[in-house]
């Protein structure tokens, strides 16, 4: 079991954002920028591109409200998607919040925000969807 499909379970606390019956959506707490949040498929499977054609088409869908509300709680050029899945052998893709390329890349040191902080975080992107 991953530590995606715990969160997903309950077992392990989250920033929720979204969830519906095939997705659920919350912060990265490891976040490049602000408002960097993670979209993951309920269904436990390794690499992104071997998920069901029904949830890999639904899983845009489902993350564009998101990552318009993230682009207007966290002013930026736009919400950029990027799939890595090395860290976390469940698929999923990341919204991050850009404004130049270097802001994608993994790389870079992440931030540390307090429970604190990602609860305002979480709460200024829920104002817009």
């Amino acid at each position: 079991m991953t530590i995606f499909s715990k969160i997903i379970a309950g077992e392990i606390p989250c920033h929720r954002i979204a969830e519906s019956d095939h997705f659920i959506a919350f912060l990265d707490i490891f976040p490049l920028t602000e408002g960097h949040t993670l979209v993951v498929p309920k269904v436990e499977i390794d690499k992104l591109f071997d998920v069901p054609d029904a949830y890999l088409s639904d899983l845009l869908v489902f993350a564009k409200p998101i990552a318009k509300a993230i682009e207007q709680a966290f002013p930026c050029n736009r919400v950029s998607i990027l799939t890595v899945g090395l860290d976390v052998p469940h698929a999923h893709v990341h919204l991050i919040p850009m404004n130049k390329t270097s802001d994608m890349n993994l790389q870079n040191e992440k931030l540390k925000l307090s429970n604190d902080q990602l609860c305002d975080i979480k709460d200024k992107i829920l104002q817009y969807l």
